[in-house]
């Protein structure tokens, strides 16, 4: 029987997603690392000097033929999470691991970067490989390979571990949303949702031969509750669930608890920071972002606050007395906020999700959005047939306007059992140049909206819209490139605190009435969204958003403490600091119980640990790029042009400050950012 994942290598085929299965896996990564360590011991024993076609090249040919095959791999297991997968997938995880140790730590590999980059040829590299020499050369150092031998191994079996909590910290989350339901047999305890909402939990009972309604955790399902279900015991006990998901409280408690993972992950961390001689684990994240310090961060975020907070208590008291006005709670509790801030929309900016949702059925959002991009960045995006892993996804090509193709990506859109949650973009193949030609980029885009009812599309809240077009603005960043050195081409080599720029921009686009022309139509009538209500829409970009951005500035400035103040001698102190934090910024206090930290999965098995403030960093960035096309016209194409060639194209091939600054003509000012989100008066 051959291997479908070794289709892939080395041809430039798209994964066969509907022959791949779980059992493909190991022999698979265990034949490429075979090779990949058999052609990197003849690299090393070579008598070649240091350069570029002798040493980076080849270790980018072995880099890119794993990241196929395990792109692949990880993919699946992120999208069809079954018991097969998850055991393949966690089979596979420590070699890999162990594999990037090896080349990480090599020190004749550094020693031939260093010859490299000291050498006469390095000053005649463009940009792109000089800057990819120098990252090469920082994360040589910073995993390790400087170290003593002893520290060394240390470091080693330290990232082993690391690597397989937080895959374990991922997987705790995911059976704590799969194995909570409650089954509602009594319809009027649903008064209040809507016909979408109600009809989902419908085809869950069904789907498990129940009658009635099965309510669930995936956010979709918890939103259709905590957001319009009158009945506020039915809220509470859902959030109660929700909070307190893989934890020591709640319905399910201790069941799936991320307690004595998130206490083992942050003092792992701790230690590998001291080991590479950082104060703390802070100070090494930051150590390849655009923020100079932990300090400097933390008065980015306090200054934010201290903006935010007076504007979110004043939100908070108004929400607080339309509530009481309304037979509510003399205080509003967690499970009560969304419920009433809806209702209070509502009835001052006449605006509701419900309103909104048929004017954004899911294939019109999908087709209107790449219409904008189209005519932003001259190119189209058709439609193609490719193997994919569930009847939903569809997959499609980017063309030049003469119809040369030169990037595909899939798209998965609505939540299902057995799929992680959240929305995502990640690399199924990278671009870069070989000696066939350049390899096409290729993206996985991931959402989890509530699928279509019977009859009728997906239809999205136009907070869906806005994920939808986040996540399609990371994967123009990957798609879009024109830099053929790989490790620092579409996503990579860029700083972490700037990969949000490009998603968080296209988010901009969902408040323009040019723009939102193809996407903004009635699924029945095909009328464009009134002008009424495009002015209320616009107006809610600033309604709570106060509450909004101090609940963003509690989990940044919770995330960069828990890892700058972590002390061995008292332990990671997460509830406690937590707390502080919420003494600070926050204006209302969930119950003592809120396990928050437990689903922090962006921090505990994602790649923000001590860079959550990411967002907020780039979202300077973000407004900041968008007002150039606010100041010289929408759709102005050499804007466009500028923006696309140099944001887009140019990846992480330069710095990302020195690629703002090409577009901008200038340092980010944070007064965009101010005025887009309403708190521009707060300054």
């Amino acid at each position: 029987m051959t291997n479908p994942l070794l289709d892939l290598v080395p041809s430039a085929r798209l994964p066969a997603f509907d022959r791949i299965r779980p059992e493909h896996a190991g022999p698979a990564i265990d034949a490429v690392l075979a090779q990949n360590r058999a052609e990197l011991a003849a690299l090393l024993a070579a008598d070649a000097a240091p350069g570029w076609d002798t040493l980076v090249h080849p270790l980018e040919e072995m880099s890119d033929r794993l990241a196929r095959v395990w792109s692949a791999c990880s993919h699946l297991w992120s999208v069809t999470n079954s018991e097969a997968w998850r055991a393949a997938y966690n089979a596979c995880l420590p070699k890999i691991t162990e594999y990037g140790l090896e080349l990480a730590q090599s020190e004749p590999l550094f020693r031939a970067y260093e010859s490299l980059a000291a050498g006469s040829e390095f000053s005649g590299y463009g940009p792109a490989r000089q800057k990819a020499v120098r990252d090469a050369l920082r994360d040589f150092r910073l995993s390790g390979v400087a170290l003593p031998p002893e520290q060394k191994e240390r470091f080693k079996r330290i990232s082993l571990r690391l690597s397989e909590l937080s895959t374990k910290f991922e997987e705790h989350l995911l059976d704590a949303i799969q194995a909570w339901s409650k089954h509602v047999t009594d319809e009027s305890r649903l008064a209040g949702m809507t016909a979408s909402g109600k009809h989902a939990a419908a085809e869950k009972a069904k789907a498990k031969g129940l009658d009635g309604w099965l309510l669930t955790l995936d956010f979709p399902s918890y939103d259709a509750v905590i957001t319009y279900a009158d009945d506020r015991t039915l809220r509470r006990e859902i959030y109660e669930a929700y909070a307190t998901r893989a934890s020591d409280q709640g319905p399910q408690a201790g069941t799936f608890d991320n307690s004595a993972l998130m206490e083992e992950i942050l003092a792992l961390r701790h230690e590998e920071a001291r080991l590479l001689g950082f104060a703390n684990y802070a100070e090494l994240s930051l150590e390849p972002k655009m923020a100079e310090s932990a300090d400097e961060v933390e008065r980015f975020l306090k200054d934010l606050a201290a903006r935010a907070r007076r504007r979110a208590l004043a939100e908070l008291d108004e929400l607080a007395a339309f509530a009481r006005e309304r037979g509510g709670p003399q205080a509003p509790e967690p499970w009560d906020l969304a419920y009433y801030a809806e209702k209070l929309k509502q009835e001052k900016l006449g605006l509701s999700d419900d309103e909104l949702r048929p004017y954004f059925p899911a294939p019109q959002a999908i087709a209107g959005m790449f219409k904008l991009v189209e005519r932003l960045y001259g190119l189209r995006i058709e439609a193609m047939q490719a193997p994919v892993w569930h009847p939903d996804v569809t997959v499609y090509a980017l063309a030049d306007d003469s119809g040369r193709r030169f990037a595909r990506f899939y798209l998965d859109p609505y939540a299902r059992e057995h799929k992680r949650g959240g929305a995502w973009m990640d690399e199924c193949i990278g671009r870069r140049r070989t000696a066939a030609g350049v390899q096409e980029p290729v993206a996985f885009l991931v959402c989890n909206f509530n699928p279509p009812l019977p009859g009728q599309p997906a239809l999205l809240t136009h907070d869906e819209v806005l994920t939808l077009f986040h996540e399609f603005g990371h994967g123009l960043h990957h798609l879009l490139t024109r830099v053929d050195e790989a490790s620092v081409a579409g996503i990579h080599g860029v700083a972490w605190d700037a990969v949000e720029l490009p998603s968080q921009f296209m988010e901009n686009w969902c408040y323009e009435r040019e723009p939102l022309g193809p996407i903004a139509r009635h699924f029945q009538t095909g009328a464009p969204l009134p002008d009424a209500l495009l002015e209320r829409l616009r107006a809610s970009r600033s309604f709570h958003a106060g509450l909004s951005t101090v609940r963003q500035l509690e989990f940044a400035l919770f995330d960069l403490r828990l890892h700058r103040d972590y002390d061995p001698a008292r332990g990671p102190r997460v509830l406690e600091t937590l707390n502080r934090v919420r003494d600070e910024v926050a204006v209302l206090r969930p119950p003592a119980w809120n396990r928050m930290p437990h689903s922090f999965s962006h921090i505990f098995a994602g790649g923000y640990a001590a860079g959550y403030y990411s967002y907020k960093w780039a979202e300077v960035l973000s407004a900041d790029a968008f007002a150039a096309f606010e100041e010289e016209g929408l759709f102005n194409p050499a804007v466009g042009q500028r923006f696309r060639d140099t944001i887009l194209a140019q990846g992480g091939s330069r710095e990302a400050m020195e690629l703002f600054v090409a577009f901008r003509g200038r340092k980010p000012s944070i007064d965009p950012l101010l005025r887009h989100s309403g708190l521009l008066e707060a300054a």
